[in-house]
């Protein structure tokens, strides 16, 4: 199988891209590249938790999406189109109190208008937490779209 990516990415670059964004709130950090995946983690600490002291789901679902996210839009030619969340679901496996996450994206469905992703989040220690399937628009960009820092 080719790898998924339409040009040579870095780590750094994703990383420098994802800046002043939701992830510098959340830690969110790239850290892996395959041949067809993409990974971030995440921190299960006071910013991504909920009162009860476990891990708030809609902080797994914010990582899945922006793990998710940013492999879609590294598979298309940027110059012309931009890769936005259309769809997500996410099942929630196991609760975790601490330690940090990973979101691992790989794809599903690869087309010229839809893509899809299942996103898997696990502990460090490879315990599954949750699972993820996110639906992406592959849009083309106009004049307007192209103002857009994605």
């Amino acid at each position: 199988m080719n790898p998924i990516w339409f040009a040579p990415v870095t780590l750094d670059e994703i990383n420098r891209r994802a800046r002043h964004s939701l992830c510098d709130h959340l830690a969110i950090e790239f850290i892996e590249i395959g041949d067809n995946s993409l990974s971030a983690s995440m921190p299960v600490d006071t910013r991504t938790m909920q009162p009860m002291g476990i891990l708030h789901g809609g902080a797994t679902c914010a990582l899945a999406e922006t793990v998710g996210s940013a492999a879609a839009n590294y598979c298309i030619d940027q110059a012309h189109y931009v890769c936005v969340g259309l769809e997500i679901n996410v099942n929630h496996i196991k609760s975790v109190r601490g330690g940090r996450i990973i979101g691992k994206a790989s794809p599903l469905h690869l087309g010229k208008t839809t893509q899809v992703w299942d996103i898997q989040v696990r502990t460090e220690q490879n315990l599954l937490v949750a699972v993820s399937r996110l639906t992406m628009a592959v849009l083309q960009k106009n004049k307007d779209s192209a103002k857009m820092n994605v």
